[in-house]
Protein backbone atom coordinates (compact mmCIF):
# COMPACT_ATOMS: atom_id res chain seq x y z
CA UNK A 1 0.00 0.00 0.00
CA UNK A 2 1.20 3.53 -1.06
CA UNK A 3 2.25 5.65 1.95
CA UNK A 4 0.46 8.95 2.18
CA UNK A 5 2.82 10.90 1.05
CA UNK A 6 3.18 8.95 -1.97
CA UNK A 7 -0.71 9.11 -2.49
CA UNK A 8 -0.17 12.83 -3.19
CA UNK A 9 1.38 12.25 -6.35
CA UNK A 10 0.74 14.59 -9.60
CA UNK A 11 -2.71 15.97 -10.30
CA UNK A 12 -3.87 13.98 -13.54
CA UNK A 13 -3.50 16.62 -16.51
CA UNK A 14 -6.77 17.66 -17.57
CA UNK A 15 -6.78 18.09 -21.33
CA UNK A 16 -7.06 21.54 -22.92
CA UNK A 17 -6.78 22.87 -19.27
CA UNK A 18 -3.93 25.22 -20.79
CA UNK A 19 -5.94 28.49 -21.67
CA UNK A 20 -5.72 31.63 -20.83
CA UNK A 21 -8.59 31.72 -18.20
CA UNK A 22 -6.92 28.50 -16.67
CA UNK A 23 -3.42 30.30 -16.58
CA UNK A 24 -4.71 33.32 -14.66
CA UNK A 25 -6.78 31.21 -12.37
CA UNK A 26 -3.48 28.85 -12.03
CA UNK A 27 -1.85 32.16 -11.33
CA UNK A 28 -4.27 33.85 -8.63
CA UNK A 29 -4.31 30.46 -7.21
CA UNK A 30 -0.06 30.31 -6.82
CA UNK A 31 -0.37 33.95 -5.44
CA UNK A 32 -2.60 33.04 -2.65
CA UNK A 33 -0.48 29.47 -1.89
CA UNK A 34 2.84 31.82 -1.66
CA UNK A 35 1.29 34.33 0.34
CA UNK A 36 -0.14 32.00 2.73
CA UNK A 37 3.43 30.16 3.25
CA UNK A 38 4.84 33.35 3.77
CA UNK A 39 2.60 34.39 6.23
CA UNK A 40 3.48 30.88 7.85
CA UNK A 41 7.15 32.31 7.85
CA UNK A 42 6.52 35.47 9.17
CA UNK A 43 4.49 34.06 12.38
CA UNK A 44 7.58 31.83 12.96
CA UNK A 45 10.21 34.62 12.89
CA UNK A 46 7.92 36.88 14.93
CA UNK A 47 8.05 34.08 18.10
CA UNK A 48 11.12 33.25 16.94
CA UNK A 49 12.60 37.32 17.63
CA UNK A 50 10.50 37.39 20.14
CA UNK A 51 11.91 34.75 22.60
CA UNK A 52 15.14 36.12 21.29
CA UNK A 53 15.05 39.73 21.92
CA UNK A 54 13.73 38.37 25.55
CA UNK A 55 17.55 37.13 26.33
CA UNK A 56 18.66 40.67 27.36
CA UNK A 57 15.84 40.60 30.06
CA UNK A 58 16.82 37.02 31.24
CA UNK A 59 20.53 37.95 31.26
CA UNK A 60 20.02 41.06 33.59
CA UNK A 61 17.81 39.08 35.94
CA UNK A 62 20.78 36.21 36.20
CA UNK A 63 17.68 33.99 35.68
CA UNK A 64 19.62 31.02 34.09
CA UNK A 65 16.92 27.96 34.41
CA UNK A 66 15.08 30.78 32.06
CA UNK A 67 18.09 30.62 30.23
CA UNK A 68 18.39 27.10 28.96
CA UNK A 69 14.19 26.46 28.81
CA UNK A 70 14.28 29.50 26.10
CA UNK A 71 17.04 28.22 24.01
CA UNK A 72 15.13 24.70 24.28
CA UNK A 73 11.68 26.05 23.47
CA UNK A 74 13.24 28.15 20.82
CA UNK A 75 14.38 25.18 18.69
CA UNK A 76 11.11 23.57 18.82
CA UNK A 77 9.40 26.85 17.28
CA UNK A 78 10.25 25.77 13.66
CA UNK A 79 8.54 22.82 13.15
CA UNK A 80 5.22 24.05 15.02
CA UNK A 81 5.11 26.61 13.18
CA UNK A 82 5.62 24.32 9.43
CA UNK A 83 2.72 21.95 10.61
CA UNK A 84 0.62 25.23 11.52
CA UNK A 85 1.50 26.16 8.11
CA UNK A 86 0.71 22.71 6.41
CA UNK A 87 -2.62 22.35 8.15
CA UNK A 88 -3.92 25.98 6.77
CA UNK A 89 -3.29 25.00 3.50
CA UNK A 90 -5.34 21.98 3.78
CA UNK A 91 -7.99 23.42 5.50
CA UNK A 92 -8.11 26.45 3.07
CA UNK A 93 -6.79 24.74 -0.73
CA UNK A 94 -7.88 21.34 0.02
CA UNK A 95 -4.70 20.12 -1.05
CA UNK A 96 -4.82 16.15 -1.75
CA UNK A 97 -2.21 16.15 -4.57
CA UNK A 98 0.84 17.98 -6.65
CA UNK A 99 0.02 20.02 -9.68
CA UNK A 100 3.45 20.45 -10.65
CA UNK A 101 2.71 23.46 -12.76
CA UNK A 102 0.60 25.19 -10.22
CA UNK A 103 3.43 24.81 -7.57
CA UNK A 104 6.19 26.28 -9.85
CA UNK A 105 3.96 28.72 -10.27
CA UNK A 106 4.21 28.92 -6.72
CA UNK A 107 8.11 28.98 -6.45
CA UNK A 108 7.79 31.89 -8.61
CA UNK A 109 5.73 34.22 -7.05
CA UNK A 110 6.93 33.65 -3.36
CA UNK A 111 10.39 34.34 -5.52
CA UNK A 112 9.23 37.87 -6.02
CA UNK A 113 7.99 38.15 -2.68
CA UNK A 114 11.43 37.83 -1.52
CA UNK A 115 13.05 40.59 -3.84
CA UNK A 116 12.78 43.06 -0.86
CA UNK A 117 12.71 40.81 2.07
CA UNK A 118 15.61 41.20 4.80
CA UNK A 119 14.94 37.78 5.48
CA UNK A 120 14.84 35.94 2.38
CA UNK A 121 17.16 33.10 2.94
CA UNK A 122 14.91 31.74 5.65
CA UNK A 123 11.80 32.07 3.89
CA UNK A 124 13.34 29.88 1.14
CA UNK A 125 13.70 27.16 3.35
CA UNK A 126 10.99 27.45 5.28
CA UNK A 127 9.02 26.70 1.90
CA UNK A 128 11.12 23.75 1.08
CA UNK A 129 10.24 22.52 4.41
CA UNK A 130 6.55 22.83 3.74
CA UNK A 131 6.71 21.70 0.14
CA UNK A 132 8.96 18.45 1.20
CA UNK A 133 6.07 17.49 4.23
CA UNK A 134 3.36 17.70 1.60
CA UNK A 135 4.74 16.04 -0.91
CA UNK A 136 7.38 13.00 -1.57
CA UNK A 137 11.20 13.02 -2.17
CA UNK A 138 10.86 12.29 -6.20
CA UNK A 139 9.38 15.81 -6.70
CA UNK A 140 12.72 17.72 -4.46
CA UNK A 141 14.64 19.18 -7.38
CA UNK A 142 15.06 23.04 -8.27
CA UNK A 143 11.93 23.92 -10.21
CA UNK A 144 9.69 22.68 -7.17
CA UNK A 145 11.45 24.03 -4.13
CA UNK A 146 14.95 25.86 -3.29
CA UNK A 147 17.34 23.69 -3.72
CA UNK A 148 19.66 26.64 -5.42
CA UNK A 149 19.02 29.70 -3.61
CA UNK A 150 17.82 32.97 -5.93
CA UNK A 151 19.53 34.78 -3.16
CA UNK A 152 22.26 37.38 -3.78
CA UNK A 153 23.82 37.27 -0.21
CA UNK A 154 25.99 40.05 -1.00
CA UNK A 155 23.93 42.11 -2.19
CA UNK A 156 21.97 41.83 1.12
CA UNK A 157 24.73 41.84 3.37
CA UNK A 158 25.93 45.28 1.64
CA UNK A 159 22.33 46.82 1.83
CA UNK A 160 21.92 46.42 5.30
CA UNK A 161 24.52 48.11 8.07
CA UNK A 162 24.53 45.96 11.26
CA UNK A 163 27.17 47.61 13.27
CA UNK A 164 28.41 50.19 14.74
CA UNK A 165 31.74 51.71 13.77
CA UNK A 166 34.20 53.57 16.76
CA UNK A 167 37.08 55.64 16.38
CA UNK A 168 40.18 55.43 18.48
CA UNK A 169 42.05 58.25 16.59
CA UNK A 170 39.08 61.04 17.60
CA UNK A 171 39.53 60.92 21.72
CA UNK A 172 41.75 57.72 22.60
CA UNK A 173 41.65 53.91 23.32
CA UNK A 174 39.99 54.29 26.47
CA UNK A 175 37.25 56.89 25.90
CA UNK A 176 36.60 54.51 22.51
CA UNK A 177 36.65 51.60 24.84
CA UNK A 178 33.58 53.80 26.81
CA UNK A 179 31.45 54.20 24.46
CA UNK A 180 31.46 50.40 23.08
CA UNK A 181 30.51 49.24 26.90
CA UNK A 182 28.06 52.54 27.23
CA UNK A 183 26.30 51.58 23.10
CA UNK A 184 24.12 48.67 25.23
CA UNK A 185 21.86 50.42 27.61
CA UNK A 186 21.37 47.23 29.99
CA UNK A 187 19.24 47.80 32.72
CA UNK A 188 21.51 47.31 35.18
CA UNK A 189 24.58 49.12 35.96
CA UNK A 190 28.59 48.28 35.10
CA UNK A 191 29.70 47.05 38.27
CA UNK A 192 32.89 49.31 37.75
CA UNK A 193 32.66 50.86 34.30
CA UNK A 194 36.05 52.75 34.68
CA UNK A 195 37.86 49.67 35.65
CA UNK A 196 36.39 47.68 33.04
CA UNK A 197 37.79 50.54 30.61
CA UNK A 198 41.20 50.20 31.63
CA UNK A 199 41.35 46.17 31.75
CA UNK A 200 40.50 46.14 28.13
CA UNK A 201 42.54 48.79 27.22
CA UNK A 202 45.50 47.42 28.47
CA UNK A 203 44.34 44.40 27.23
CA UNK A 204 44.27 45.25 23.56
CA UNK A 205 47.38 46.55 23.72
CA UNK A 206 48.93 43.34 25.08
CA UNK A 207 47.24 41.01 22.81
CA UNK A 208 46.84 43.28 19.76
CA UNK A 209 50.16 45.07 19.49
CA UNK A 210 49.82 44.48 15.63
CA UNK A 211 46.58 46.67 15.63
CA UNK A 212 47.67 48.95 18.45
CA UNK A 213 50.75 50.01 16.67
CA UNK A 214 48.35 51.75 13.82
CA UNK A 215 45.90 53.39 17.07
CA UNK A 216 45.34 56.57 14.64
CA UNK A 217 44.32 54.36 11.19
CA UNK A 218 41.72 51.84 13.54
CA UNK A 219 38.38 51.67 13.14
CA UNK A 220 36.38 49.04 15.53
CA UNK A 221 33.45 48.12 14.74
CA UNK A 222 30.95 45.80 17.01
CA UNK A 223 27.39 44.63 15.81
CA UNK A 224 24.76 45.81 16.95
CA UNK A 225 22.79 43.39 19.33
CA UNK A 226 25.18 41.49 22.27
CA UNK A 227 25.40 37.96 21.81
CA UNK A 228 23.51 36.20 24.78
CA UNK A 229 24.53 32.16 25.69
CA UNK A 230 24.23 30.65 29.17
CA UNK A 231 25.67 32.94 31.95
CA UNK A 232 27.65 35.59 29.73
CA UNK A 233 26.81 38.39 26.95
CA UNK A 234 29.25 38.82 23.93
CA UNK A 235 30.33 41.89 22.71
CA UNK A 236 31.47 41.19 19.01
CA UNK A 237 33.53 43.12 17.01
CA UNK A 238 36.66 43.26 14.95
CA UNK A 239 39.52 45.81 14.68
CA UNK A 240 39.98 47.25 10.91
CA UNK A 241 43.14 48.84 9.67
CA UNK A 242 44.22 49.14 5.63
CA UNK A 243 43.51 45.24 4.72
CA UNK A 244 43.53 44.10 8.34
CA UNK A 245 41.33 42.87 10.48
CA UNK A 246 41.38 40.63 13.79
CA UNK A 247 38.61 40.21 16.38
CA UNK A 248 37.59 42.21 19.41
CA UNK A 249 35.14 40.20 21.51
CA UNK A 250 34.06 41.33 24.95
CA UNK A 251 32.86 38.97 27.16
CA UNK A 252 29.88 40.52 30.02
CA UNK A 253 29.25 38.62 33.08
CA UNK A 254 26.26 39.04 35.31
CA UNK A 255 27.84 39.44 39.18
CA UNK A 256 24.40 38.24 40.65
CA UNK A 257 24.20 41.36 43.07
CA UNK A 258 22.42 43.49 40.35
CA UNK A 259 25.88 44.60 38.22
CA UNK A 260 27.44 43.48 35.43
CA UNK A 261 31.48 43.16 34.48
CA UNK A 262 33.55 42.75 31.06
CA UNK A 263 35.22 39.14 32.03
CA UNK A 264 37.84 39.53 29.39
CA UNK A 265 38.66 40.73 25.99
CA UNK A 266 39.26 38.37 22.73
CA UNK A 267 41.85 39.24 20.20
CA UNK A 268 42.40 36.10 18.31
CA UNK A 269 40.73 34.37 15.47
CA UNK A 270 41.25 31.06 17.53
CA UNK A 271 39.72 32.68 20.16
CA UNK A 272 36.66 33.69 18.59
CA UNK A 273 36.31 29.78 16.74
CA UNK A 274 36.11 28.78 19.77
CA UNK A 275 33.46 30.46 20.93
CA UNK A 276 31.85 29.87 18.48
CA UNK A 277 32.71 26.15 18.18
CA UNK A 278 30.22 23.98 16.82
CA UNK A 279 30.10 21.79 20.16
CA UNK A 280 28.44 25.06 21.79
CA UNK A 281 24.60 25.82 21.86
CA UNK A 282 23.01 28.18 19.96
CA UNK A 283 23.05 32.45 20.35
CA UNK A 284 20.32 34.57 21.28
CA UNK A 285 21.39 37.66 19.39
CA UNK A 286 18.95 39.83 17.46
CA UNK A 287 19.45 39.08 13.81
CA UNK A 288 16.53 41.27 11.53
CA UNK A 289 18.90 40.57 8.50
CA UNK A 290 20.63 37.22 9.16
CA UNK A 291 22.63 37.35 6.18
CA UNK A 292 24.40 40.65 7.27
CA UNK A 293 25.07 39.77 10.23
CA UNK A 294 26.84 35.98 8.64
CA UNK A 295 28.73 37.93 6.41
CA UNK A 296 30.14 40.25 9.37
CA UNK A 297 31.22 36.94 11.48
CA UNK A 298 32.33 35.59 7.95
CA UNK A 299 35.00 38.36 8.01
CA UNK A 300 36.57 37.33 10.88
CA UNK A 301 36.04 33.51 10.50
CA UNK A 302 36.30 33.03 6.98
CA UNK A 303 37.24 29.21 6.82
CA UNK A 304 34.23 28.90 8.86
CA UNK A 305 31.18 26.61 7.16
CA UNK A 306 28.17 29.01 6.32
CA UNK A 307 25.98 25.92 7.73
CA UNK A 308 27.81 26.18 11.19
CA UNK A 309 27.60 30.08 11.26
CA UNK A 310 23.62 29.99 10.84
CA UNK A 311 23.76 27.40 13.74
CA UNK A 312 25.54 29.24 15.74
CA UNK A 313 22.85 31.87 15.47
CA UNK A 314 19.88 29.76 16.17
CA UNK A 315 18.44 28.82 12.53
CA UNK A 316 19.27 25.20 12.72
CA UNK A 317 17.38 24.70 9.68
CA UNK A 318 18.90 26.87 7.43
CA UNK A 319 21.47 25.14 8.38
CA UNK A 320 20.28 22.07 7.52
CA UNK A 321 20.11 23.47 4.13
CA UNK A 322 23.28 25.32 3.78
CA UNK A 323 24.99 22.01 4.56
CA UNK A 324 23.19 20.24 2.08
CA UNK A 325 23.83 23.02 -1.15
CA UNK A 326 27.56 22.43 0.60
CA UNK A 327 27.40 18.56 0.35
CA UNK A 328 25.85 18.44 -3.28
CA UNK A 329 28.40 20.82 -4.67
CA UNK A 330 31.16 18.67 -2.80
CA UNK A 331 30.07 15.32 -4.27
CA UNK A 332 29.86 17.23 -7.35
CA UNK A 333 33.82 18.29 -7.13
CA UNK A 334 34.69 15.26 -5.92
CA UNK A 335 35.59 11.40 -6.99
CA UNK A 336 36.55 9.70 -3.76
CA UNK A 337 34.27 7.34 -1.61
CA UNK A 338 32.73 6.49 0.77
CA UNK A 339 33.96 4.38 3.57
CA UNK A 340 33.65 3.06 7.43
CA UNK A 341 34.88 5.63 9.68
CA UNK A 342 37.76 4.87 11.86
CA UNK A 343 37.61 4.22 15.35
CA UNK A 344 35.76 1.31 17.03
CA UNK A 345 32.42 0.39 15.89
CA UNK A 346 29.87 1.26 17.80
CA UNK A 347 27.02 -1.16 19.26
CA UNK A 348 24.05 1.07 18.46
CA UNK A 349 25.59 3.66 15.38
CA UNK A 350 27.26 2.61 12.12
CA UNK A 351 29.16 5.33 10.78
CA UNK A 352 30.93 6.25 7.68
CA UNK A 353 32.67 9.55 6.23
CA UNK A 354 33.72 10.33 3.03
CA UNK A 355 37.44 10.95 3.22
CA UNK A 356 37.91 14.25 1.41
CA UNK A 357 35.04 15.89 3.38
CA UNK A 358 35.24 17.31 6.86
CA UNK A 359 31.98 14.91 8.53
CA UNK A 360 30.82 11.72 9.65
CA UNK A 361 27.30 10.42 8.59
CA UNK A 362 25.60 8.28 11.34
CA UNK A 363 22.76 5.61 11.18
CA UNK A 364 21.01 3.78 14.05
CA UNK A 365 21.60 -0.10 13.58
CA UNK A 366 18.66 -1.91 12.81
CA UNK A 367 19.48 -4.20 15.73
CA UNK A 368 21.73 -3.91 18.85
CA UNK A 369 23.79 -6.82 20.36
CA UNK A 370 24.14 -7.49 24.33
CA UNK A 371 24.46 -5.38 26.31
CA UNK A 372 22.57 -2.51 25.02
CA UNK A 373 19.13 -2.47 26.23
CA UNK A 374 17.98 0.55 24.40
CA UNK A 375 15.18 1.15 21.63
CA UNK A 376 15.69 2.67 18.12
CA UNK A 377 13.22 5.82 19.47
CA UNK A 378 15.56 6.57 23.32
CA UNK A 379 18.08 6.87 21.15
CA UNK A 380 16.61 9.34 19.03
CA UNK A 381 15.62 10.77 21.99
CA UNK A 382 18.88 10.80 23.04
CA UNK A 383 19.95 13.29 20.51
CA UNK A 384 17.35 15.28 21.00
CA UNK A 385 18.01 16.14 24.23
CA UNK A 386 21.72 16.81 23.36
CA UNK A 387 20.21 19.24 20.59
CA UNK A 388 17.76 21.14 23.31
CA UNK A 389 20.63 20.77 26.13
CA UNK A 390 23.25 23.22 26.90
CA UNK A 391 26.24 21.50 25.10
CA UNK A 392 29.36 23.85 27.05
CA UNK A 393 31.65 22.98 23.97
CA UNK A 394 31.78 19.22 25.02
CA UNK A 395 29.14 17.53 23.23
CA UNK A 396 29.30 18.00 19.34
CA UNK A 397 26.22 19.07 17.41
CA UNK A 398 24.60 17.37 14.83
CA UNK A 399 22.04 17.95 11.89
CA UNK A 400 18.90 15.53 12.10
CA UNK A 401 18.09 14.14 8.14
CA UNK A 402 15.79 12.45 6.59
CA UNK A 403 15.95 10.35 3.12
CA UNK A 404 18.90 12.08 2.19
CA UNK A 405 19.93 10.82 -1.49
CA UNK A 406 23.55 9.64 -1.95
CA UNK A 407 25.24 8.70 -5.20
CA UNK A 408 25.13 4.82 -5.75
CA UNK A 409 28.60 4.52 -7.00
CA UNK A 410 30.42 6.21 -4.51
CA UNK A 411 29.46 3.47 -2.19
CA UNK A 412 32.26 0.32 -2.73
CA UNK A 413 30.66 -3.31 -2.28
CA UNK A 414 32.20 -3.62 1.28
CA UNK A 415 30.11 -1.04 2.80
CA UNK A 416 27.20 -1.03 0.52
CA UNK A 417 27.00 -4.75 2.05
CA UNK A 418 27.58 -3.48 6.06
CA UNK A 419 24.98 -1.52 4.91
CA UNK A 420 22.19 -3.94 3.64
CA UNK A 421 23.38 -5.86 6.49
CA UNK A 422 23.39 -3.50 9.48
CA UNK A 423 20.55 -0.98 8.90
CA UNK A 424 18.12 -2.73 5.64
CA UNK A 425 15.07 -1.13 7.44
CA UNK A 426 16.68 2.59 6.39
CA UNK A 427 17.40 1.53 2.56
CA UNK A 428 16.13 2.43 -0.35
CA UNK A 429 17.56 2.15 -3.95
CA UNK A 430 16.11 4.37 -6.46
CA UNK A 431 17.88 3.71 -9.83
CA UNK A 432 21.89 5.37 -9.66
CA UNK A 433 20.89 6.45 -5.73
CA UNK A 434 20.94 4.72 -2.35
CA UNK A 435 18.28 7.29 -0.51
CA UNK A 436 18.95 6.88 3.41
CA UNK A 437 15.85 7.43 5.17
CA UNK A 438 16.96 8.86 8.77
CA UNK A 439 20.97 10.09 9.38
CA UNK A 440 22.53 12.36 11.95
CA UNK A 441 25.85 14.24 10.81
CA UNK A 442 28.77 15.57 12.56
CA UNK A 443 32.07 17.32 12.33
CA UNK A 444 34.29 14.43 11.71
CA UNK A 445 37.24 14.29 14.89
CA UNK A 446 39.89 11.80 15.36
CA UNK A 447 38.51 8.85 18.29
CA UNK A 448 40.32 9.96 21.59
CA UNK A 449 41.28 6.09 22.11
CA UNK A 450 43.37 6.95 18.77
CA UNK A 451 44.65 9.81 19.64
CA UNK A 452 45.90 8.35 22.82
CA UNK A 453 47.67 5.05 21.04
CA UNK A 454 49.77 8.02 18.65
CA UNK A 455 50.33 10.27 21.60
CA UNK A 456 53.58 10.94 23.77
CA UNK A 457 53.49 11.38 27.03
CA UNK A 458 53.15 15.22 27.06
CA UNK A 459 50.14 15.30 24.51
CA UNK A 460 48.30 12.05 26.33
CA UNK A 461 48.54 14.11 29.72
CA UNK A 462 47.00 17.08 28.24
CA UNK A 463 44.32 16.00 26.40
CA UNK A 464 43.50 13.44 29.39
CA UNK A 465 43.39 16.27 31.64
CA UNK A 466 40.98 18.11 29.39
CA UNK A 467 39.30 14.79 29.17
CA UNK A 468 38.59 15.04 32.75
CA UNK A 469 38.00 18.67 32.52
CA UNK A 470 35.15 17.85 29.87
CA UNK A 471 33.70 15.34 32.16
CA UNK A 472 33.33 17.95 35.06
CA UNK A 473 31.98 20.69 32.83
CA UNK A 474 29.25 18.09 31.99
CA UNK A 475 28.91 17.24 35.19
CA UNK A 476 27.93 21.00 35.58
CA UNK A 477 25.32 21.20 32.97
CA UNK A 478 23.56 17.83 34.80
CA UNK A 479 25.09 15.36 32.18
CA UNK A 480 26.17 12.09 32.90
CA UNK A 481 27.62 10.51 29.48
CA UNK A 482 26.74 6.95 30.29
CA UNK A 483 29.76 5.42 28.50
CA UNK A 484 33.29 6.88 29.51
CA UNK A 485 35.47 5.19 27.38
CA UNK A 486 37.87 6.71 25.43
CA UNK A 487 35.99 5.41 21.72
CA UNK A 488 32.95 7.87 22.75
CA UNK A 489 34.84 10.97 22.58
CA UNK A 490 36.73 12.96 20.03
CA UNK A 491 39.79 15.44 19.83
CA UNK A 492 38.80 18.30 17.85
CA UNK A 493 41.28 20.33 15.61
CA UNK A 494 41.81 23.15 18.57
CA UNK A 495 42.45 19.99 20.55
CA UNK A 496 39.35 20.06 23.00
CA UNK A 497 37.98 16.91 23.74
CA UNK A 498 33.95 16.53 23.08
CA UNK A 499 31.97 13.29 23.56
CA UNK A 500 29.53 12.36 20.30
CA UNK A 501 27.96 8.98 21.56
CA UNK A 502 24.70 9.39 23.14
CA UNK A 503 22.85 6.43 23.57
CA UNK A 504 23.59 5.93 27.23
CA UNK A 505 23.72 9.63 27.80
CA UNK A 506 21.18 10.15 31.15
CA UNK A 507 21.02 13.26 33.43
CA UNK A 508 23.64 13.23 36.53
CA UNK A 509 20.76 14.03 38.87
CA UNK A 510 19.35 10.62 37.42
CA UNK A 511 22.26 8.79 38.44
CA UNK A 512 22.90 6.63 41.93
CA UNK A 513 26.76 6.77 42.68
CA UNK A 514 27.80 4.27 45.30
CA UNK A 515 30.91 2.97 46.82
CA UNK A 516 31.87 -1.17 45.97
CA UNK A 517 30.56 -2.87 49.20
CA UNK A 518 33.67 -4.77 50.83
CA UNK A 519 33.59 -8.37 50.02
CA UNK A 520 32.27 -10.79 52.86
CA UNK A 521 34.41 -13.78 51.79
CA UNK A 522 37.98 -14.28 50.07
CA UNK A 523 34.83 -16.46 47.17
CA UNK A 524 32.98 -13.15 46.69
CA UNK A 525 36.38 -10.97 45.64
CA UNK A 526 36.99 -13.86 43.05
CA UNK A 527 33.92 -14.72 41.96
CA UNK A 528 32.99 -12.80 37.70
CA UNK A 529 29.65 -12.09 39.03
CA UNK A 530 29.32 -9.19 42.24
CA UNK A 531 28.99 -9.94 45.40
CA UNK A 532 26.17 -7.35 46.00
CA UNK A 533 23.42 -6.22 44.37
CA UNK A 534 23.33 -3.32 41.25
CA UNK A 535 20.25 -1.25 39.86
CA UNK A 536 19.94 0.03 36.63
CA UNK A 537 20.93 3.17 37.60
CA UNK A 538 23.80 2.30 39.91
CA UNK A 539 27.09 3.75 38.78
CA UNK A 540 30.45 3.05 40.82
CA UNK A 541 33.30 5.49 39.67
CA UNK A 542 36.07 3.56 41.69
CA UNK A 543 35.56 1.18 38.40
CA UNK A 544 36.27 3.85 36.19
CA UNK A 545 39.86 3.10 35.76
CA UNK A 546 39.60 -0.54 35.61
CA UNK A 547 37.37 -0.51 32.40
CA UNK A 548 38.58 2.92 30.72
CA UNK A 549 42.11 1.38 29.96
CA UNK A 550 44.50 -1.19 30.90
CA UNK A 551 47.67 1.13 29.85
CA UNK A 552 49.78 1.89 33.08
CA UNK A 553 50.96 5.07 31.78
CA UNK A 554 47.26 6.31 30.97
CA UNK A 555 46.20 5.15 34.24
CA UNK A 556 48.85 7.39 36.19
CA UNK A 557 47.99 10.40 34.44
CA UNK A 558 44.26 10.17 35.25
CA UNK A 559 45.17 9.43 38.76
CA UNK A 560 47.59 12.47 39.29
CA UNK A 561 45.28 14.92 37.15
CA UNK A 562 41.48 14.51 38.24
CA UNK A 563 41.78 11.56 40.95
CA UNK A 564 37.99 12.46 42.47
CA UNK A 565 36.45 11.86 39.23
CA UNK A 566 37.17 8.06 40.96
CA UNK A 567 35.76 9.09 44.51
CA UNK A 568 31.62 8.48 44.66
CA UNK A 569 31.45 11.14 47.36
CA UNK A 570 32.45 13.97 44.50
CA UNK A 571 29.48 12.43 41.96
CA UNK A 572 27.04 12.83 44.59
CA UNK A 573 28.15 16.76 45.79
CA UNK A 574 28.04 17.62 42.29
CA UNK A 575 24.58 16.43 42.17
CA UNK A 576 24.01 17.86 45.45
CA UNK A 577 24.96 21.48 43.92
CA UNK A 578 22.16 20.78 40.89
CA UNK A 579 19.97 20.26 43.45
CA UNK A 580 20.04 23.04 44.84
CA UNK A 581 20.13 25.59 41.51
CA UNK A 582 23.82 26.31 41.06
CA UNK A 583 25.05 26.60 37.57
CA UNK A 584 28.45 25.98 36.71
CA UNK A 585 30.72 28.56 34.80
CA UNK A 586 31.73 27.03 31.91
CA UNK A 587 33.51 29.59 29.40
CA UNK A 588 34.69 29.10 25.74
CA UNK A 589 38.05 30.50 26.72
CA UNK A 590 41.45 30.31 29.17
CA UNK A 591 40.47 30.98 32.49
CA UNK A 592 44.32 32.46 32.67
CA UNK A 593 43.04 35.08 30.11
CA UNK A 594 40.06 36.44 32.43
CA UNK A 595 40.53 39.73 34.37
CA UNK A 596 40.52 39.19 38.00
CA UNK A 597 37.62 38.92 39.54
CA UNK A 598 36.81 41.62 42.37
CA UNK A 599 37.15 40.31 45.89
Amino acid sequence: MATAREQLATCPEQEGSDTLASRRGRHRRASQLARAILTGFERHYSFFAEITSDARQRFERADWNAVRESSAQRISFYDVRVRETISKLHSTFEIDCLDEPLWQEVKRVYTDLLRHHSRPELAETFFNSVFCQLFARKYYHNDNIFVESTIDREELAARYRVCMSFHPRAAGLEQCVWEILSAFYFSIPYEDIDRDVQRIAEAFRERAPQAAARMEELRIDVLESPFFRNKAAYLIGRVTWDDEMEPFVTPLINNEQGAIRADTLLTTREQMEAVFNFARAYFMAKTPVPAATVAFLQTLMPDKPLAEMYMSIGFQKQAKNEFYRDFLAHLAQSTDEFKLAEGTPGMVMLVFTLPSYGYVFKVIRDRFPPPKDVTHEQVKQRYQQVKLHDRVGRMADTLEFSDVAFPLDRFPPELLAELRSEIPSLLEFDGDVLVIKHLYIERRMLPLNLFLEEADFEERSAVLDDWGLAIKQLMAVNIFPGDLLFKNFGVNCLGKVVFYDYDEIAYLTDCNFRRIPAAMTPEDELSAEPWFSVGPHDIFPEEFPTFLCQDPEVRQILNETHPELFDYRYWRARQQDIRNGAHGDVFPYSSQIRFPHPQ
